[in-house]
This record gives structure tokens, sequence and C-alpha cells, in this order.
């Protein structure tokens, strides 16, 4: 394996959860665990990103970041990375196709709250994303209706597994997706900098 990039196996299933993490928080770890929960993931790898195209303003600086989703994130099965800028990518198709051709025989399933999803079609290449790998998204506070209305699962509706079946979503074929409820944690990275309790660097 190259060095930098976590160990994984052809046949694994593997959840990716990308985002800048500035900070991350309690919610992630939450979600994170949930995810492990109930779609039945080998691993989950946290991909904190070198930036969010989205957002104008640059986010703390990366090893800030590393460090403090690594105080937050204890689990033997979860591994916090810098992928992206190992990669060189900023969007999350291209980092998907780099993952897929590094490793072969591994399924990815993109995880994301259900608040991405209201947005999902602002993404660069959202539809081929769809295309790539399952969607895993769980419910957030405030966005399930937005999210099941979204221009995205509109035009995959069709794909959509039933929250009973999501077991089944490490092993579909894309473009699937799949939408659970789970226990709420309002926790917010925007929260957190808004209080002044994140003061990187």
């Amino acid at each position: 394996m190259w060095q930098g990039f976590p160990f994984a196996k052809p046949g694994m299933c593997i959840g990716l959860l990308g985002g800048s993490f500035d900070p991350a928080h309690e919610g992630h770890a939450h979600i994170t665990r949930e995810a492990l929960k109930r779609f039945g993931l080998d691993q989950v790898w946290w991909l904190v990103s070198p930036g969010n195209p989205l957002k104008a303003r640059g986010p703390a600086p990366l090893a800030d970041r590393m460090a403090r989703a690594r105080q937050v994130m204890h689990h033997p099965r979860v591994q916090v990375t810098d992928i992206e800028t190992r990669l060189g990518t900023r969007y999350t198709h291209a980092t998907l196709t780099q993952l897929m051709a590094r490793y072969p025989g591994v399924q990815f399933v993109w995880l994301m709250g259900a608040d991405n999803l209201a947005s999902f079609h602002r993404w660069d290449n959202w539809r081929e994303i769809m295309e790539l790998v399952p969607l895993g998204v769980m419910a957030r506070p405030g966005q399930r209706i937005s999210a099941r209305l979204s221009p995205a699962a509109q035009l995959f509706r069709h794909r959509k597994i039933k929250a009973r079946h999501a077991m089944q979503i490490g092993r579909a074929v894309a473009p699937a997706w799949v939408f659970v409820n789970v226990p709420m944690n309002d926790m917010s990275s925007t929260r957190i900098r808004a209080q002044g309790n994140w003061q990187a660097g």
C-alpha cells in the first residue's frame, strides 16, 4: 500500500466521510458510528479536505484540523486521513475516481448528512458521483424534507433503497442510495466557530 494511505483489501466495504472538519466535533463522530452500524461497513475513512470549494473562507490549517479530528474520533474501524491532499484532489468526483483506481475490488460508500443531499446538485459532477458509488444519507435536524425533495433525490428516486434494507447499501451497484433516520445530534462546526471555541494555529 502507498505510504500515508490506509490499508484496504478487495471485498471490503469502506464508508467515506468528507469535509473540512473545521473543527471536527461529536456530531461527526456520532454519524460515523451510526454509519458503521446501519450500513454494515468494514471501516469509515474521514477525508479531511484541503478546503471546501463551496465555501469562500478558507479553513484552519490542515494539521490543526487533523489533530482535532483524531482527538474527537476514537474507534478501531475509523481512520482520519488527508487523502485528498496526498492525491492532489479538491472535488469529490476526482477523489473517488482515484481511490477506485488505487483500491480495485474495494466497495466505497459516500456518506453524508441530509443537509448535504439537499444541496448535492451544486457539487461538481454530482450525477457522475451517483454513478460511481452508492450514497449513505443520514438525517440531521431540519433537513429531512428538503433532502427528500432535492434534485438529486428526485432524479435518482427509482434507485433509492428502503431504509430497512440499509445494510445492503455497501453491496449495491451504483447508482443507489439510502436515507436513514438516526438519533439526532445537532452540533455543528459553524456553531463552534461562532462561539469562539475553535482557535486553530
